[in-house]
C-alpha cells in the first residue's frame, strides 16, 4: 500500500478555498480536511501557503512524435509537463505522418502509457490533414479519442466542415478548429499592419482568423455540433465565441499564454522565437484577452507547445517554422495575467484544469482506455491527479534547464511569479520542490 499526504494547503475547490491536508493511498484520495496521523511510510508533502488542486490537463500539446523525435518525444514532452503540473494532455495530430488513423493513434496511446501522466489524443479530422477527405474518426474514437482536429491549418472546405460536424455528433466527439483562412493569411509570418509593413514582413491579418470563427459558428448553429476553437488571438474572435455559447451553441475557445502576454512588437527584432500561427497580435487584442480571462470568460488556456529542433529556429524570420514551448511555464504566466482578480486561485484551477478536462472529456476515469479522471473536485474516492502550486515563489525561465528537448521559449531569462511546487500524477509524486523525482 502507498501512501502520500499534503499537509496544510489551501484546498481549492470550485466554490471554496479551505486548509488541510489530502491523503493518499493506493492513487485515490482517500481523505481531506484534518486527516490526523498517517502511516509512517506514508511520503508528506509540506504545502503550507500553497494552493492545492486538480492537475493541470493541456488540451493542445505538440508531442512531434512519431517523426519529428529531434524535437521533442512523448517521454520528453510528459516530463516538461510534469514540472508544469500538468497530469494530463492531449497530444495534437499533425505529425509526420499525421495521426489519422487507429493505427498511429493506438501507437501514441502505448507510448503514452509508459510516462506518467495519462496522454490522450486529438486525431485528424481529414486524411493527411489535407482537408480533402474526412478520416475515419469512429475507428479513432472507438480507441478513446475525443477531440479531432487538423490543427496546423484550419479545414477550408466550408462543405467538408459541415459534414464533419453532422457526422462527429452521433460518436460523442468534439471538433476543434485552427481559425486562419489560408487564402487571406498568404502565407504572412507576423500580424498584418503597420509594424509588418514597416519590417517588411507578410502579414496575417485579423480577418482571416475572424472570417473563420464566424462561419464555423454558423455551421455550429446549422448542424447542431459540438466546436472548440482553438489558440484564439483576437478581441473580436473572443467576444464572438462567447456571444455563441451565450445563444446556446455548443462552443468552447482556449487562449494561449504567448497570446496574453507578448505582443507583435516582440517580432521587432526579427527573432524566430517569436513567430507563431495565429501571430502574435497588437496591444488591444492582448489586452481583451486578459480582461476575458480575468472576468471568468475563457474556457481553458492551453500552451500550444511547438517544440522546434535548433537549426529550424535560426532560419530567418519569414522562413522558420511558427510555434513556441509553453508546457512549464503556462501556470505562472497564467497566474500573472490574472493578477488580483478575486477568487485567483478558483480561476487558475478553472482554466488550466477543471475547463480542459470538460472539454477534453477527462472528468471521468476510463478504464477500458486506461485513462484517470482529471479536473474533479479534491474528495475521497477521486483519482488522485493534484498540484500544488505556490504563488509566492519566483522564477527565472532559463531555457537550458527546461525538460524539454527543444529550447525554443520567448520567456528564456525572464522572472516569472507563482510556480508549480508539486505534481502528483495517478497517486504518485512525480515532481517535489520544483524537480522531477
Amino acid at each position: 500500500m502507498s501512501s502520500l499526504v499534503i499537509r496544510n494547503g489551501y484546498i481549492v475547490g470550485e466554490d471554496s478555498v479551505e486548509v488541510g491536508d489530502v491523503l493518499i493511498v493506493d492513487g485515490v484520495i482517500a481523505a481531506t480536511g484534518d486527516v490526523g496521523e498517517t502511516p509512517s511510510h506514508a511520503v508528506e508533502i509540506d504545502a503550507e501557503g500553497c494552493w492545492v488542486g486538480p492537475g493541470f490537463v493541456d488540451l493542445h500539446t505538440h508531442l512531434r512524435e512519431p517523426g519529428r523525435e529531434e524535437a521533442e518525444t512523448i517521454e520528453s514532452g510528459a516530463r516538461a509537463a510534469a514540472v508544469g503540473g500538468f497530469t494530463a494532455l492531449v497530444a495534437m495530430p499533425n505529425t509526420e505522418p499525421p495521426l489519422d488513423n487507429a493505427a498511429l493513434v493506438a501507437y501514441v496511446l502505448e507510448q503514452g502509457a509508459r510516462t506518467p501522466l495519462d496522454i490522450a489524443v486529438a486525431g485528424a479530422i481529414t486524411v493527411g490533414r489535407e482537408g480533402e477527405k474526412l478520416a475515419p474518426m469512429a475507428e479513432m474514437a472507438a480507441l478513446g479519442v475525443r477531440l479531432f482536429t487538423d490543427d496546423g491549418v484550419g479545414v477550408q472546405d466550408p462543405s467538408l466542415m459541415r459534414r464533419a460536424l453532422t457526422y462527429a455528433a452521433p460518436l460523442g466527439v468534439r471538433l476543434a478548429q485552427h481559425c486562419e483562412d489560408e487564402l487571406l493569411a498568404a502565407g504572412g509570418a507576423m500580424n498584418e499592419g503597420p509594424l509588418s509593413s514597416r519590417l517588411g514582413l507578410g502579414g496575417r491579418p485579423a480577418l482571416a482568423e475572424e472570417l473563420m470563427v464566424m462561419r464555423d459558428i454558423e455551421l455550429v448553429r446549422l448542424t447542431g455540433g459540438s466546436l472548440h476553437f482553438l489558440h484564439l488571438s483576437t478581441a473580436r474572435s473572443v467576444a464572438m465565441a462567447i456571444q455563441a455559447r451565450r445563444e446556446g451553441l455548443d462552443v468552447t475557445f482556449e487562449v494561449a499564454p504567448h497570446h496574453f502576454t507578448l505582443d507583435e512588437n516582440s517580432c521587432e527584432g526579427f527573432d524566430p522565437i517569436f513567430k507563431v500561427h495565429p501571430p502574435l497580435r497588437g496591444a488591444p487584442d492582448v489586452l481583451a484577452l486578459r480582461e476575458a480571462l480575468r472576468a471568468g470568460l475563457v474556457d481553458a488556456v492551453a500552451t500550444d507547445h511547438a517544440p522546434h529542433a535548433p537549426e529550424l529556429k535560426d532560419l530567418p524570420f519569414d522562413e522558420a517554422p511558427p510555434g513556441m514551448l509553453g508546457l512549464e511555464h503556462v501556470a505562472s504566466l497564467t497566474f500573472e495575467a490574472l493578477g488580483a482578480t478575486p477568487d485567483v486561485a478558483s480561476l487558475l484551477f478553472e482554466v488550466l484544469s477543471r475547463g480542459p478536462a470538460r472539454i477534453a472529456q477527462l472528468r471521468r476515469s476510463d478504464a477500458r482506455h486506461r485513462l484517470s479522471a482529471h479536473g474533479g473536485a479534491l474528495v475521497t474516492g477521486e483519482d488522485a491527479n493534484i498540484v500544488v502550486f505556490d504563488p509566492h515563489a519566483r522564477w527565472l525561465v532559463q531555457s537550458e534547464n527546461l525538460q524539454s528537448r527543444a529550447k525554443n521559449t520567448p520567456y528564456d531569462g525572464r522572472e516569472l511569479s507563482g510556480r508549480v511546487r508539486s505534481t502528483v500524477a495517478k497517486g504518485r509524486l512525480i515532481v517535489n520542490e520544483g524537480l522531477l523525482v
